[in-house]
């Protein structure tokens, strides 16, 4: 599993990129692989300020349809529009290709609060 050291990472299996104060976020490599062949993407969160651990969407594999938590306080600015004509992009390239939503952050140091990719990993084993 691939977890990169530039980014956080949240309980619920979300990564954070953070520049200046928009964060590009989506979810981990051991997310994908826990879901399976992802067929849909569901973000209908646009425009929206919402808080930490609300829900932002769903990702719905073969097997499952999981909720999409937002890892920190802010509004969802951009939805990746490649998801929606090719899902799958979450599972072959999660940090890249794969970015589910940018959005402002609120307050920038809330980023603190979230995992290094050394606590993830001793999340996920």
């Amino acid at each position: 599993m691939n977890y990169p050291e530039n980014l956080r990472y949240t309980k619920d299996h979300e990564w954070v990129s953070l520049e200046g104060n928009i964060a590009t976020v989506g979810i981990t490599d051991f997310a994908q692989g826990e879901l399976g062949d992802i067929v849909y993407v569901d973000i209908s969160a646009q425009g929206k300020a919402m808080g930490a651990e609300e829900v932002f969407g769903t990702v719905e594999a073969v097997k499952t349809v999981s909720d999409l938590f937002l890892p920190l306080p802010g509004t969802i600015t951009e939805v990746n529009p490649a998801l929606e004509a090719q899902p799958e992009l979450v599972n072959t390239d999660p940090y890249g290709a794969g970015w589910m939503i940018k959005m402002t952050v609120d307050n920038v140091s809330d980023i603190e609060k979230l995992m290094t990719a050394e606590a993830y990993t001793a999340l996920v084993g």
